[in-house]
């Protein structure tokens, strides 16, 4: 006999088994709305410790090697990805043409030395003709007092009839005469005496080496040592070749882009936050760093160092021009840099545009919004570059000695020639 709908048991059974899957349902639901709002509190929770961001990226500074002299490429000594140290050579360019400019500068030292020496020389020599002019000019001063008194006893002898009008006359003359020649050797003591002036004016409390004509000579030596010593380009810092461009043969410029070093060990990671995220971040605050190479097997250990001064939209190449047009509200986002653990690179290297999560500990609110104290220490910096004046103040001195002659090192000055250069 078939089950009767209507019956009585059955119609208990089908309502245990309705009541049931409204609970099951109930509980399900109520299971939900519970999870959603703990994964809601939760989510507040963190969002009131933390804020974080997966448009970040690895960053570092791409040292551009460009030459400061003209030259063909004659060496290259990296090739993109291998490792370089500081000083290490990076390009040699062809020194002829700089040798050739050295050797030239050299020559016009030499020859502006000698020159100077015959100015110093000069000196006694034209002393000795103010002598021999003042000698000069006594001795045309006795001419004439001896002429001025033969001419007072002819002329005292004439009234007598004894001398004659002509020999009076004649002395006359011989006293004219000899007043000329004391005022043409007082006007050649004056000539000499003046050559004298003229001449220590370009020598006097000035030694040879500190002489202006030498001293231009002695720069246009060591512009031109400089010239030659930079044919060769050294890495500025240690890092990896990167965007190398240059090839052997090449000629190249001064400025022009030859390869990029990057500094992997001083790498740092660009953080873009939405501008809603920047309320409670502070320069100083903590923050943990994975990188997609390594994934969350490794976190870096980081810290907030520094917040753009605005959106990356304010300092595109094309900035957007909110005033024309329909507008519609885009959250703008802010690079924040993040400082990376030294240690932890080392043992982790990055790369530069490497993709990257971040989360920042905002928990912390004792450091800035914006770094309030001004810069105390350069960024980076290099003596790589850095001029070799000792071995060009040594070449130019060597110059000066060598054609000073047997001038004493006291009247050289070449003990103050690189303090006065």
């Amino acid at each position: 006999m078939s089950a009767n709908p209507q019956n009585p048991q059955t119609k208990a059974a089908g309502n245990g088994n309705a009541a049931k899957r409204r609970r099951l349902m109930i509980g399900a639901i109520t299971l939900f709305v519970v999870a959603g709002a703990a994964d809601l509190g939760y989510t507040y929770w963190r969002s009131l410790r933390e804020v974080s961001t997966d448009d970040a990226y690895v960053a570092g500074d791409l040292v551009q090697i460009t030459p400061q002299v003209g030259g063909t490429v004659t060496e290259i000594g990296a090739a993109d990805t291998q490792l370089v140290r500081a000083g290490q050579l990076l390009v040699r360019l062809d020194g002829a043409d700089t040798h050739v400019a050295l050797q030239q500068a050299e020559a016009e030292l030499g020859r502006a030395v000698r020159a100077v020496r015959v100015t110093y020389a000069q000196t006694s020599a034209l002393q000795a003709q103010v002598a021999v002019r003042e000698a000069e000019v006594a001795s045309a001063r006795a001419q004439l007092a001896r002429a001025e008194d033969a001419m007072r006893r002819r002329e005292a002898l004439a009234g007598t009839g004894a001398v004659g009008a002509e020999e009076v006359r004649q002395a006359q003359l011989q006293v004219q005469g000899a007043e000329s020649t004391l005022r043409t050797a007082v006007s050649a003591v004056q000539a000499a005496r003046a050559a004298v002036a003229a001449n220590r004016a370009q020598t006097a409390g000035v030694a040879l080496a500190n002489n202006p004509t030498v001293r231009l000579a002695a720069a246009r030596v060591r512009e031109a040592y400089l010239a030659w010593a930079r044919t060769v380009i050294p890495a500025p810092v240690d890092g990896v070749v990167a965007r190398r461009t240059v090839q052997l043969g090449e000629r190249v410029g001064p400025g022009m882009p030859l390869m990029s070093v990057v500094p992997l060990h001083d790498v740092w990671v660009d953080a873009n936050f939405k501008e809603t995220q920047l309320r409670e971040l502070r320069i100083g605050q903590p923050a943990k760093v994975v990188a997609d190479i390594y994934g969350s097997k490794v976190t870096f250990d980081g810290k907030v160092i520094g917040i753009s001064a605005g959106s990356g939209a304010a300092f595109a190449l094309l900035p957007a021009q909110n005033a024309t047009g329909n507008w519609i509200k885009v959250v703008q986002r802010v690079p924040v840099r993040i400082a990376l653990d030294p240690a932890q690179l080392a043992a982790h290297p990055l790369r530069v545009g490497l993709s990257t999560e971040v989360e920042v500990d905002i928990s912390h609110h004792g450091g800035r919004p914006v770094a309030a104290l001004p810069a105390t220490h350069p960024a980076a910096q290099t003596d790589i570059y850095q001029a070799n004046w000792t071995r060009a103040d040594a070449l130019v001195a060597r110059i000066i000695a060598a054609n000073a002659g047997a001038l004493p090192r006291a009247e050289l000055g070449l003990s103050h020639a690189k303090a006065k250069r």
